[in-house]
């Protein structure tokens, strides 16, 4: 029943939140490895109020064993069919005082990507984001803003669609949760980064399912796909760097085959 109302939801609302994936007496270890492998790493274009750093399961594997949490791959799966795989994690702190941002929807549905699809979209779900909640998600701190339903719009506001990025839509929430929970989103759902106006900082980890029919090569460094759709077009695009296979081998064997398709090849 808790799968049946978490589908539902996400299929109408284009979201849900998963509670309890990461056990209460683990969350605060979590946090804190995370928090000092982005404190470590992160990465230096990054908005000042906003700690980032893509690549996340390269330098910490603290959150590692929930990736294959059973009720979680059992949404992905429903979503997304058989052998699904993980195409992003990227660490992402918004400090306090953190500006809000605009609207957008993620890969490969934001229109300021190298390797997006053009709208009007199909209305079918390709891509799902998911952000772990290493804090609680609050309108106080932060909780991502989004526009319920938007994601059977056959556009977005990277795509000059008519609504202002940096305006607040109508019926906007913040997503909340109590630490230890993910939030599901299907990729093409609006989104945008709240205020945080608490005195902590808001911890996450952005993990994102994919098919494995996804073609994700155009993430990769060093991919004919980055070069021809990025590099000799000028076009920017997020960049995922190749799993060491030294990190892969230690990686809990469930969580494994979320990865494989990422490990570095030997030259």
């Amino acid at each position: 029943m808790q799968l049946e109302r978490l589908l539902l939801h996400l299929k109408l609302d284009g979201w849900c939140v998963v509670e309890d994936v990461i056990p209460a007496d683990q969350i605060e270890h979590v946090r804190h490895s995370v928090e000092a492998a982005v404190a470590a790493h992160r990465n230096p274009a990054a908005p000042p109020d906003i700690g980032h750093l893509p690549g996340m399961i390269n330098f910490d594997q603290s959150f590692a064993p929930f990736l294959a949490d059973e009720n979680l791959l059992a949404l992905v799966g429903a979503m997304l069919g058989h052998h699904p795989r993980i195409s992003f994690t990227t660490g992402t702190i918004n400090y306090p005082g953190n500006e809000r941002g605009g609207w957008h929807a993620d890969w490969p549905f934001n229109q300021n990507n190298a390797g997006h699809i053009p709208a009007p979209y199909p209305d079918a779900t390709v891509h799902l984001t998911t952000l772990w909640m290493l804090a609680p998600f609050t309108e106080e701190n932060g909780g991502t803003l989004l526009v319920p339903g938007s994601h059977r719009s056959p556009n977005n506001p990277t795509g000059d669609n008519g609504v202002d990025p940096l305006t607040p839509y109508p019926t906007e929430v913040n997503a909340c949760g109590p630490a230890g929970s993910v939030l599901v989103l299907d990729s093409r759902l609006w989104h945008a980064t709240a205020p945080n106006r608490s005195h902590q900082p808001r911890t996450s980890v952005v993990v994102r399912y994919a098919p494995w029919w996804l073609n994700v090569e155009v993430l990769r460094p060093g991919s004919d796909e980055r070069r021809r759709l990025s590099e000799e077009t000028g076009r920017k695009e997020n960049a995922v760097p190749s799993l060491p296979a030294s990190v892969f081998a230690e990686l809990p064997a469930p969580v494994q085959p979320l990865f494989r398709h990422w490990v570095a090849q030997p030259e």
